[in-house]
């Protein structure tokens, strides 16, 4: 094998090839080192004294099946200009590590194909290698994503395992990238985020974020010019809870058996779009019976269908029209779970009506944790919280079925 095969091939560069050896299954290179590759690792001078040598092996990109090793001797120079002792920089292979750069390069690429686990085997490694090597790539690339050009953001949380243990996330609407990952879902959670926001001098425009009061205390307190925008499935979400609600009720004071026969199972039925009903399991027609013979609960399941309109409105005015006719109604309905619904929606009205200046909403934020779900149950569990949020952060580069 020449010296310039080794280097195209294994990025083997400043050695000579000295002999090849097969031992096992396995192929063995011997390089030596050249005198340019005799300099000071400290300050880069040449004018060194060599004192002794160690004897390393480097694991570097198979050959088929077969593993290959780089082999050679680390010379150990003593630098006249800056009197430092030490061993001499390894250009083929990361410092303190076994293996090469090509071979780490190797390793990453199958990882966008294949699952630590796999790539350890094919490549006869620990797990902690791979792990590690794809842990470090992901710190260098994605640790620390860019806030400078965003301008629409979404924040919402997600559990990750047992316990009610919750993650909050902040989502660039435009690229589609994870900005933040922090620990809990209390206010607390967004304070680093917070604090990185204003060094980037970021011009957030708009925030899409549910209902919940620390959210808006949050984003009203750090943000005081971004507008807030209600995500419109949290607030469908709420309508079916007072739903339901509702139906429960209506059931406990039924007096008879044909009333409670007609409302058992119906859950699911009102919460289901029309336009889903399924006709072969008369769920339409089972819907209209509970109507039929409850007026309360048709009366909340038609104001349901109708809110929904809200976001399909012409135009600005026309949803503030829309909602004021839909408060009135529902307070006139005498039902308690719709008034309660009704005065929610005017308190948030500012919020609900933003929708048609910013037309966003979390629904990208809601299929980004259904990434991250997928990739923990593909993953079996990730104990490396660290780990854990640089892969949240990769995951715009990724397929949603991921990897493996």
């Amino acid at each position: 094998m020449s010296t310039s095969l080794l280097y195209h091939a294994f990025g083997v560069r400043g050695y000579r090839y000295r002999k090849t050896e097969y031992d096992g299954g396995m192929v063995l290179f011997y390089v030596e080192p050249t005198d340019s590759v005799c300099r000071c690792s400290a300050c880069g001078s040449e004018n060194v004294i060599r004192r002794g040598k160690t004897h390393r092996w480097f694991r570097s990109v198979p050959i088929g099946s077969k593993l290959t090793w780089i082999i050679t001797d680390v010379p150990r120079v003593e630098c006249r200009d800056c009197e430092a002792v030490r061993q001499v920089e390894i250009g083929f292979a990361p410092p303190r590590h076994g293996y090469t750069k090509a071979f780490a390069r190797y390793a990453l690429e199958l990882t966008r194909r294949m699952t630590i686990k796999d790539v350890a085997q094919h490549l006869c490694v620990s797990w902690d290698v791979i792990k590690e090597l794809k842990k470090a790539y992901l710190r260098k690339h994605f640790a620390k994503p860019s806030l400078k050009d965003v301008r629409q953001i979404a924040i919402d949380e997600i559990c990750i395992g047992r316990g009610h243990r919750y993650l909050t996330i902040v989502l660039d609407l435009e690229s589609g990238a994870v900005l933040f990952v922090g620990e809990g879902k209390s206010t607390d959670s967004l304070v680093p985020f917070w604090r990185r926001l204003r060094r980037s001098r970021a011009r957030i425009e708009a925030v899409a974020i549910d209902m919940s009061r620390a959210y808006i205390a949050a984003v009203e307190k750090h943000l005081p010019d971004a507008a807030i925008v209600f995500d419109h499935f949290h607030v469908v979400k709420l309508m079916n809870e007072k739903l339901t609600a509702l139906r429960r009720a209506l059931y406990r004071q039924a007096t008879d058996d044909l009333h409670k026969d007609v409302l058992k199972g119906t859950r699911w039925l009102l919460l289901k779009n029309p336009e889903n009903l399924c006709d072969e399991r008369q769920e339409r027609q089972r819907l209209e019976d509970a109507l039929q013979l409850n007026q309360p609960l048709a009366t909340a399941y038609y104001l349901k269908e109708e809110l929904r309109q809200f976001w399909e409105q012409p135009h600005k005015t026309a949803a503030r029209n829309f909602l004021t006719s839909w408060y009135t109604r529902a307070m006139d309905s005498g039902i308690r779970q719709l008034q309660d619904m009704a005065r929610t929606l005017l308190a948030h009205a500012y919020g609900l009506l933003a929708y048609y200046d910013h037309p966003i909403s979390t629904g990208p934020l809601e299929g980004t944790n259904n990434k991250i779900k997928t990739l923990q149950r593909q993953s079996y569990g990730i104990r490396d919280r660290e780990y854990l949020q640089l892969s949240i952060y990769a995951l715009h580069r990724m397929k949603y079925a991921l990897v493996g």
